[in-house]
């Protein structure tokens, strides 16, 4: 739901849960690139179900795919009323006009109208400064009986690299570098999907190496604490941390909000290579490298420590 008022400011509603994620930034952006004009004009205000309701949730990485395309919607249909009106004053095809940086201009430039006199010109008018926008991801459908259907819109690819020291006497392990590879399509904002890649990594390192459920004989959850289950800190953040955004030489062919693709969750399976890395480093304490290393999830230094204790032990 998108109001333009007559100063030209512009109030931003979306159906999508701001949480620490970006997601208000990147809908500024796909409003201000689809109405054109500057971020600082538009007012995003927070998530209600009286302005937009039933609302989906914010999850599986689908908020700026659904908010950004009826956030979209939206202001492409405030940005086609105006166009019209600007048209009649600067005598030219609608279909001719954009607003570019707060600027109706006519073909040739010559002349030119700021998005507040087109909007209030449009107000006297009576022409509708408010619409809504609605998005709904096409073409999905799944056969469960055949195993037969089109469940996802799209798939995002990704690789990583990881490197490891490993403590033969303790089982203690040191990140030392990543490098990661991902399929952001064309990235809304670079800044914030670099940081929801990093994040997601660090959080599937935590589960493949230190976030441990351990119970006693009664059935009672031990690591029910911070002092007792341990989350990933900065301290295994590797000091070499390295993303980069696969580049298409061509655009994607899906139809999603121009054309970027999800980060939030995606990354949190390449935290795999630290395991991969962390079996071979465990191999290369048997004086014959082992066809196979057993090595439990999570990988901590007791998990470690056992694997190595069963290469020095095993011949291959």
């Amino acid at each position: 739901l998108v109001h333009i008022y007559t100063d030209g400011s512009v109030q931003l509603n979306h159906g999508g849960t701001e949480m620490g994620q970006g997601l208000h930034t990147k809908m500024l952006q796909v409003a201000a690139h689809a109405l054109g004009i500057a971020v600082e004009r538009i007012q995003i205000m927070v998530t209600s179900t009286d302005k937009v309701p039933n609302t989906s949730a914010t999850a599986a990485s689908s908020g700026s795919d659904l908010n950004g395309a009826a956030v979209q919607a939206a202001c492409q249909t405030l940005h086609k009323r105006l166009a019209e009106v600007a048209a009649g004053l600067l005598q030219c095809p609608s279909t001719e006009l954009r607003c570019v940086d707060g600027h109706f201009a006519a073909p040739g430039g010559q002349h030119r109208l700021s998005f507040e006199e087109v909007v209030q010109t449009a107000y006297r008018q009576r022409v509708s400064l408010s619409a809504t926008g609605y998005y709904r991801t096409p073409g999905l459908h799944w056969d469960a009986q055949r195993g037969q259907g089109h469940p996802f819109y799209y798939y995002a690819f990704g690789a990583a690299l990881s490197e490891v020291e490993v403590c033969g006497d303790t089982g203690m392990q040191q990140l030392l570098r990543v490098d990661i590879l991902h399929d952001a399509g064309q990235s809304l904002n670079p800044l914030i999907d670099r940081g929801q890649i990093e994040g997601g990594f660090v959080q599937g390192l935590g589960w493949l190496t230190c976030e441990e459920l351990c119970w006693n004989d009664d059935g009672r959850l031990l690591t029910d604490a911070p002092s007792t289950y341990k989350i990933p800190t900065v301290g295994e953040v590797p000091e070499a941390f390295h993303v980069e955004f696969f580049q298409r030489s061509e655009p994607t062919s899906i139809t999603v909000i121009r054309g970027s693709k999800a980060v939030g969750e995606p990354p949190f399976m390449l935290a795999l290579s630290v395991r991969e890395a962390l079996r071979d480093a465990i191999a290369a304490f048997a004086d014959t490298p082992p066809q196979r290393v057993d090595l439990a999830s999570p990988a901590t230094p007791e998990a470690i420590h056992r694997a190595i204790g069963q290469v020095r032990k095993v011949a291959p």
